[in-house]
């Protein structure tokens, strides 16, 4: 079951508020204590998640477009690393398909973050999935106008340590 069409309607409700200033203990990249997970340490070799949540939303002929920083608009079409929690968009151990968030999901219908903390994942041999974060190193896309709200994408992307 391709999940996309849901995903998009939860990704436009999460650009709509993408311009309201999170709440203390929420917003991209928000770690609760109560999780049994760790959460992400910065990397020097990966991009960050505070870099990629920088992107802001703005109403342009009837609809949300991204507005991004020129640091994150530098890195589209470049060889990157980027680490996340996988959530998996079709059924299977192993995914060449999948988006990686910034937290850890907790509800399998859930989206755990907005558009600014996912990215959608390609890779040329499936990944096994795991609730352990893994890192992808793959060529970045940043989106202007993607039909499913999405800001960023990692096309023939690797697992990697």
């Amino acid at each position: 079951m391709k999940l996309l069409p849901a995903l998009a309607l939860c990704l436009a409700a999460a650009a709509a508020v993408a311009q309201v200033p999170p709440a203390i203990g929420q917003g991209p990249g928000y770690h609760d204590p109560r999780s049994p997970f760790k959460p992400l340490e910065e990397r020097a070799d990966i991009v960050s998640w505070k870099l990629l949540s920088q992107v802001t939303a703005k109403a342009e002929k009837k609809k949300l477009v991204p507005v991004f920083p020129a640091a994150v608009q530098a890195l589209d079409r470049k060889t990157i690393k980027v680490q996340g929690f996988m959530m998996p968009l079709e059924a299977g151990d192993k995914q060449q398909h999948f988006l990686l968030s910034s937290v850890p999901t907790s509800c399998s219908f859930c989206v755990p973050a907005g558009p600014e903390g996912l990215v959608e994942v390609r890779t040329k041999k499936p990944v096994r999935y795991t609730l352990e974060p893994v890192v992808i190193e793959g060529q970045l896309a940043v989106l202007n106008d993607d039909p499913y709200g999405l800001y960023y994408r990692v096309e023939d992307g690797n697992a990697v340590n």
